[in-house]
């Protein structure tokens, strides 16, 4: 999944600077229950990091059954805080 094409389907843009509280709340809400019901695990990979870089990502135990998923899900944190730190950006 691409991120443009998740955000352009939730959000109504590629650009999360030009969406208000009303549509981001919203968005958020239908992509958390998509989630709920997919079941591909890339898909679900895709929607849960979404989530997250949004600030509305379930906890990761509820929501992947396979332990190798909640792995890979926790290495995609630890990069993400890692980049944080690095000065990059």
């Amino acid at each position: 999944m691409d991120l443009d094409t998740l955000l352009v389907r939730y959000f109504r843009t590629a650009d999360l600077g030009m969406v208000g509280a009303e549509t981001l709340a919203s968005g958020i809400e239908r992509c958390q229950v998509d989630l709920g019901l997919e079941q591909d695990r890339g898909k679900r990979f895709a929607l849960w990091a979404m989530l997250y870089l949004l600030g509305s990502a379930p906890d990761l135990e509820a929501v992947f059954d396979k332990a190798d998923d909640r792995d890979s899900t926790r290495n995609f944190m630890d990069l993400l805080a890692a980049s944080k730190g690095d000065g990059v950006g």
